[in-house]
């Protein structure tokens, strides 16, 4: 039986920070065998509404949604029969409710298939920015007082007040932390990161397991034991993404996240489209 291939979250030029075509990109898809390939472009309002700079300092640069939708949907309609390509979009969240419409008004001019709601940011800066973990004097904070404050945005991005199917790369903010032992364990926060499994399980999302892990002591985000302490809770609901930026990163380690997948004890993942979800064995 031919395996169904699946990378739903992944970036082209039309983000910011995207450094492949969208046709390479899909070209790339098609060539490693993916059945379902979403691209899910950025759409930062957490940066424009908190007034953060942009990757890095950059001048704030937003993914043009009409030229995106537009040209992604041909595209679509150029791979029918041969790929199903999903065009949505990422949210970055924020507990500013300046977004919040923002992102409402995106969802009802354009429909996107689906839908990927990341944290990104602390509210200040982005959690990739070194000077997010340093206070006022210039000195490191405490590891568990920036991942418990990480953990809680979380947590209230799992009740953003707009549709969304996927709850993006979780333990994010483990990437580029600047401690010596930077990986976030169930067994250290594991109150607050049961009350997030928990909501993610009730409310039907899906959690997200990304491979773009570059500066995290894992191979995959969220790392085993949260993923293991999701499936013991009931969650069934899990997407692989290899949140591509380039056509050499497309399904990237799959088979790394669906060797640790089975062993847990997951059968599926799951392909958000337009509400739909859709169970696609390993």
């Amino acid at each position: 039986m031919k395996t169904i291939l699946t990378d739903v979250h992944t970036h082209t030029k039309f983000s910011p920070d995207g450094r492949s075509d969208i046709g390479d990109m899909l070209k790339a898809a098609l060539k490693k065998g993916a059945a379902y390939y979403g691209i899910s472009e950025h759409f930062d309002y957490d940066y424009k509404v908190d007034r953060i700079a942009f990757y890095g300092g950059a001048e704030a640069s937003y993914t043009d949604a009409e030229a995106y939708f537009s040209r992604a949907r041909e595209w679509k309609r150029q791979y029918e029969g041969k790929m199903e390509v999903l065009v949505g979009g990422e949210f970055g969240y924020t507990d500013n409710p300046a977004a919040a419409p923002l992102y409402r008004a995106l969802i009802e001019v354009y429909s996107p298939d689906f839908i990927v709601n990341s944290v990104h940011t602390n509210g200040v800066l982005d959690y990739s920015d070194p000077e997010g973990f340093l206070d006022k004097n210039g000195k490191l904070k405490d590891k568990r007082e920036i991942y418990s404050q990480y953990l809680a945005r979380v947590k209230n991005s799992v009740e953003a007040p707009y549709d969304y199917d996927i709850i993006g790369h979780f333990t994010y903010c483990m990437r580029c932390a600047p401690y010596e032992d930077k990986r976030l364990r169930y067994a250290d926060y594991s109150t607050e990161i049961d009350a997030i499994l928990r909501r993610i399980i009730e409310r039907g999302k899906i959690l997200e397991v990304n491979s773009s892990s570059y500066g995290a002591p894992c191979d995959f985000l969220p790392d085993e034991d949260i993923l293991g302490r999701y499936y013991e809770l009931g969650g069934r609901r899990v997407s692989f993404a290899s949140d591509a930026h380039d056509v050499s990163r497309v399904l990237d380690k799959r088979e790394k996240v669906v060797d640790a997948l089975k062993k847990i004890g997951f059968s599926c993942v799951t392909v958000p489209r337009r509400g739909e979800y859709i169970s696609v064995e390993l």
